[in-house]
């Protein structure tokens, strides 16, 4: 029987990401590390400090904004990990992007990137820019009691709006939206899988 990465990295691969336009909005990228533990899987967020100029003590994926010598969304994705969290780029399995998404109050574009890192890891967190490091069970996250749904009309449309309650921490906004992405591919996955090595 084949495990969750495989299985998840096999969904990845088989989906037709979204790309976003970037009408003057700026390009920007975050990971999502993913490690198994003890027969469960885990999400690593992060919850940005008050010193930072955008989306303040919110909890978010390691990331930021592209820059020239990137080359790449993806070494965007790796290099700001990297500087936020220490992820080495030796440590982290790509298993493939979810759909771009752009923030309602700033002016960005974000491209997500999906990964497998090994456990236990030694994380080296930036105080500069990251207050804590979250590690949420998949499990946890899937509990539709977790979720709640709210709308807003803005600009004459109606929006869903999302909010995650996980050990203590509220995720809304683009990560809400972004981890909305990736447990929709995850609970297609057999609790077995999900619960594989």
């Amino acid at each position: 029987m084949k495990c969750m990465k495989e299985r998840l990295k096999e969904a990845l691969a088989h989906r037709a990401k979204r790309h976003l336009p970037d009408d003057g909005r700026r390009r920007s990228a975050v990971l999502i590390p993913i490690y198994s533990r003890s027969g469960q899987y885990y999400i690593v967020f992060t919850k940005r400090t008050e010193k930072m100029r955008d989306h303040k003590g919110q909890i978010s994926f390691p990331g930021g904004v592209y820059e020239e010598s990137d080359v790449s969304l993806l070494n965007t994705a790796l290099r700001e990990a990297a500087e936020e969290i220490g992820l080495k780029l030796e440590d982290v399995e790509m298993l493939g992007e979810l759909d771009d998404e752009a923030p309602r109050t700033t002016n960005y574009v974000i491209s997500p990137f999906v990964a497998m890192i090994p456990w236990p890891y030694r994380f080296r967190v930036d105080a500069e820019e990251v207050d804590e490091i979250i590690e949420a069970p998949v499990n946890i996250l899937l509990d539709k009691s977790c979720l709640r749904e709210e709308t807003e009309v803005i600009d004459g449309q109606t929006v869903p709006l999302l909010f995650y309650h996980c050990l203590g921490v509220v995720i809304w906004g683009a990560t809400a939206r972004i981890l909305s992405q990736l447990l929709d591919i995850l609970v297609q996955l057999t609790p077995a899988d999900r619960m594989a090595n």
